[in-house]
C-alpha cells in the first residue's frame, strides 16, 4: 500500500469518527436554535407588555427594562446565527464522511467555498489564538449549482486553505522579527463559472513556495513545514481530486517573499 493510499484510508476512518461526533453535536445544537427562537419570541411579547404599561412605570426604569430586553434580543439572534453556522459546518463534515465516494452531485459552490474557507480559519485559530488574517471572498450570487464531487472538492479547498493559513502565519512571524508593522496577512478566495468551467482561486500573501518545490509539489511527499506539522501528502491528494477525479487542472503561481495563488480549473455541468 502506497503512502497516499494509507493516507486515504486514515481519512476514511477519520470520516467515520467525524460522522459519529457530528451527529452527537447536531442534536443539542438544534435544541439551542429552537429554544433561542422561542426565547426571542417571548422577548418580543415582553416588549409589547412593557409598551402597554409604560405610563405606569417610572420612565428611567422603563428605559432600563427596554435596554435589557433589547440586549437579550440581540444576544438571542447571535446565538441563533452562530448555532446555525455550527450546524452548517457539521453538515459539511457529514458530507465529507458519507460513503458516496466519487459521486457527482449538484453543489452550491459559493456555500461550499465559504464554509471550508472559514472552517480552515477557525481550525487554525483553535490551535493558535495569535493567528489572525484578513479573508476576502468573491463568489457570484447567481452561480448555478454545479455537478462536482462535493466531499472531495471540499477537501481540496481545505488543503489549500490550510497551506495558505500556515504560510501567512509564517510570514507574520518573520515580519514581526524584522519589526515591520506594514505587513497585513491576507487570503483571497474566489470562484466563478464561465464557458462550462469552474475556476477556483485561493491567494495568500505569505512566504511563497520556492521554484524547486513547485516542480515537485503534486508528485512527491514535499512539505515546507517542520517535521511533525505536515505529511507532504495534502497537495498530492488535492492533485488526485482535481486532476484525476474531476478531470481538471491545477495552476501554481508563487514567488518567495510575496505569496502564492493556487487555481483549480474544472470542466463542469450546471444544474438548471
Amino acid at each position: 500500500m502506497t503512502e497516499s493510499e494509507k493516507q486515504q484510508q486514515k481519512l476514511a476512518s477519520l470520516g467515520m469518527l467525524s460522522a459519529g461526533i457530528a451527529h452527537e453535536i447536531q442534536n443539542p445544537l438544534n435544541f439551542v436554535i429552537n429554544f433561542s427562537k422561542m426565547s426571542d419570541k417571548l422577548l418580543k411579547d415582553l416588549k409589547e407588555i412593557i409598551d402597554d404599561v409604560a405610563d405606569s412605570i417610572d420612565p428611567d426604569d422603563a428605559a432600563d427594562i427596554q435596554d435589557i430586553a433589547d440586549d437579550l434580543s440581540t444576544n438571542m439572534q447571535k446565538i441563533q446565527e452562530h448555532s446555525e453556522r455550527a450546524i452548517s459546518i457539521i453538515q459539511g463534515i457529514l458530507l465529507i464522511s458519507r460513503g458516496n465516494e466519487g459521486e457527482h452531485l449538484p453543489t452550491d459552490i459559493p456555500h461550499l467555498m465559504h464554509e471550508y474557507v472559514w472552517l480552515s480559519y477557525h481550525a487554525k485559530r483553535a490551535n493558535d489564538k495569535s493567528f489572525n488574517v484578513s479573508i476576502i471572498e468573491d463568489y457570484p450570487a447567481d452561480m448555478p449549482k454545479l455537478m462536482v464531487i462535493p466531499q472531495d472538492l471540499s477537501r481540496a479547498v481545505l488543503n489549500v486553505m490550510n497551506n495558505a493559513a500556515y504560510s501567512v502565519k509564517e510570514r507574520s512571524t518573520q515580519e514581526e522579527e524584522k519589526k515591520n508593522p506594514d505587513y497585513k496577512p491576507e487570503i483571497k478566495a474566489s470562484a466563478k463559472y464561465e464557458d462550462g468551467k469552474l475556476t477556483i482561486k485561493i491567494t495568500d500573501n505569505g512566504t511563497g513556495i520556492p521554484e524547486e518545490v513547485q516542480k515537485k509539489l503534486f508528485h512527491e511527499n514535499i512539505t515546507t513545514k517542520p517535521v511533525g506539522q505536515g505529511t507532504g501528502l495534502g497537495m498530492q491528494i488535492t492533485h488526485d481530486i482535481i486532476v484525476n477525479a474531476h478531470k481538471g487542472e491545477i495552476k501554481v503561481d508563487s514567488k518567495v517573499g510575496e505569496g502564492t495563488t493556487i487555481t483549480f480549473v474544472i470542466p463542469v455541468q450546471s444544474v438548471k
